[in-house]
């Protein structure tokens, strides 16, 4: 996340110099050509300036109420960040529009509802996971990522999860990482590049959405994910039935790692804070 603050200001110092710069130096190129030379330092500077929407588009399904978020990340403590809307920024940036979670701790967690609604469980992923993920390599596989624990439940007391998975490759390699959050970009942003919400579950080939982030199926809930808390058969296919109401996320280091006894799952070097919250999407609501 410092990392981004720093693009963020180095952005608006280009922006400034290349304006200055433009001004004051003759040129032959004509007004049109320099205006087209500063549209993608200005379209850069309006995403991080002017997302999210307000009010926030009906048609998407965006988890509205913070249940619990106790984290306090200097400059991304503001948990309402986590339910505004989402600001994603494309495959090589990340979005600044985040409520960030502590890599371990009381503040590693935060619970989401959609305002006492209930997430159906429909054909295919059923909710959207948008952390603020982007690649770092030209190896598609690696990304810098905030891996994190994903569980819903019915009563805000117990949770059923989907038994996520590390496989020990390499921290930086999204194929390491298995049934988690916080793995892909994010490309679906309310303001400059905006989806239908049936839009944002359509996939574009292996893994990915047209709308970017993790999708979850509650087919795929396990009541065996020995992270679970309170729940069993009975719960589990509850849920799959009738849906549920609270969303959990946990940054990964804060969660036992069921491989490794007695360890937490890894986390990526270079990350200062736990995972970042854009927002969370569901298909349907009921």
């Amino acid at each position: 996340m410092q990392l981004l603050t720093r693009l963020k200001r180095l952005c608006h110092f280009i922006l400034l110099v290349f304006v200055s710069f433009a001004y004051c130096k003759k040129s032959s190129a004509s007004a049109e050509e320099n205006f087209a030379a500063l549209l993608p330092l200005l379209n850069l500077v309006s995403n991080v300036n002017f997302c999210p929407k307000t009010p926030l588009p009906a048609e998407i399904h965006i988890a509205t109420t913070v249940i619990s978020a106790n984290a306090n990340v200097a400059g991304f403590s503001d948990a309402k960040k986590a339910v505004n809307g989402i600001c994603g920024a494309g495959e090589l940036v990340g979005s600044l529009d985040v409520y960030a979670l502590d890599i371990t701790g009381p503040g590693a967690t935060m619970v989401l509802s959609w305002g006492g609604k209930t997430v159906k469980n429909v054909s295919g992923d059923d909710f959207i996971v948008y952390d603020n993920s982007f690649r770092i390599s030209d190896e598609t596989n690696t990304y810098a990522m905030d891996p994190s624990v994903i569980q819903v439940s019915i009563d805000g007391t117990n949770f059923c999860g989907f038994n996520p998975s590390y496989t020990g490759a390499s921290v930086n390699l999204m194929n390491s990482w298995l049934r988690f959050g916080g793995l892909r970009p994010v490309y679906f942003n309310m303001t400059t590049k905006p989806f239908t919400n049936e839009d944002l579950f359509a996939n574009t080939g292996g893994s990915f959405l047209l709308g970017g982030g993790d999708g979850f199926d509650l087919n795929n809930l396990d009541d065996t994910d020995p992270n679970d808390i309170g729940c069993d058969s009975t719960l589990a296919n509850q849920i799959k039935a009738s849906g549920f109401k609270f969303l959990k996320i946990t940054s990964a280091a804060n969660v036992d790692n069921p491989n490794t006894p007695g360890s937490k799952f890894p986390w990526p070097p270079g990350s200062y804070n736990g995972s970042d919250i854009d927002g969370v999407v569901a298909r349907e609501l009921q």
